[in-house]
């Protein structure tokens, strides 16, 4: 995969390349870019997919060991890749991880929009079970390394506090062993794990969204009916907040979107793109 090498670190990314609308997902704890693999399958034939994988766990490379990880450090770091790769026009979409939030907030100048696919907002974060349960073992001595051993037993995937809430089928088995295998075999993948989840600020998303308010690009609002993690009802209130925000439920998944319902979530995101996005561009 490539790298861009950012002010924090190296960051492995995924470009599909062509001249399509570019679209950058964002993915969660514990997971890389790998996630939205069926989604840019079906959407990289008419959109150019910039996937990058984060410092939140599932990365291979860590970061310098002076790089602010927090949540806002995080947000910080997608902006500086936008402008690492000189994209522009941006459709930025976030699952899971409420970050590209501020992101949007703080680094608008590059977006032409905003995707929110179930994901953390206000002040749900850490969210549900499975956020408290990041949130215990990114704070214990050896805890994130436990983590990671627990989620390669197939059984223990699906309690509620690792993905049984999160995905609605079990999450494939190649995916798991992508996503863990920097916090099972590197110290200093686990440190950066470590360093988002002890230094963020968990009211960043409430400050986030009420800044969402003043944010001038359409916003879209795809969310899990059925997710037992994000409240389908934040999706509502978020759309009641931004000035153009549309709602569009997906049946049959729970928070991972791109793994329950891939096919519904790229169909969204096209139409969105092509109704909302092209014709909004900034001139």
């Amino acid at each position: 995969m490539p790298i861009a090498e950012l002010s924090t670190g190296p960051i492995e990314y995924e470009d599909t390349g062509g001249d399509g609308p570019v679209i950058v997902p964002i993915h969660g704890l514990v997971m890389n870019g790998a996630v939205w693999r069926e989604v840019v399958a079906d959407l990289r034939s008419d959109h150019r997919c910039v996937v990058p994988t984060l410092p939140l766990g599932g990365h291979r490379r860590p970061m310098h060991p002076d790089a602010d990880l927090s949540l806002h450090g995080q947000a910080r770091l997608i902006a500086e890749l936008l402008d690492h790769l000189d994209l522009h026009d941006v459709t930025l979409i976030a699952n899971d991880w409420g970050g590209p939030q501020i992101t949007a907030v703080e680094h608008p100048e590059r977006l032409a929009a905003l995707v929110l696919a179930s994901c953390e907002a206000f002040d749900n974060i850490p969210p549900g079970l499975p956020g408290k349960f990041a949130g215990l073992a990114g704070r214990m001595p050896g805890g994130l390394f436990v983590c990671a051993q627990t989620l390669r037993v197939r059984a223990l995937r699906r309690l509620p506090m690792t993905f049984g809430w999160m995905a609605k089928r079990p999450v494939p088995d190649d995916l798991v062993r992508s996503w863990i295998a920097g916090l099972c075999g590197d110290r200093a993948v686990r440190r950066d794990t470590a360093k988002y989840i002890r230094t963020s600020d968990n009211n960043g998303l409430v400050d986030a969204a009420e800044g969402l308010r003043t944010f001038e690009r359409p916003v879209l609002l795809a969310w899990a009916a059925e997710d037992r993690v994000m409240p389908v009802a934040h999706a509502h209130r978020l759309a009641a907040l931004v000035p153009d925000g549309e709602v569009v439920e997906i049946a049959d998944s729970y928070t991972l979107l791109p793994l329950d319902q891939p096919a519904a979530l790229a169909s969204a995101i096209r139409s969105f793109v092509r109704a909302r996005v092209r014709g909004s561009l900034p001139h």
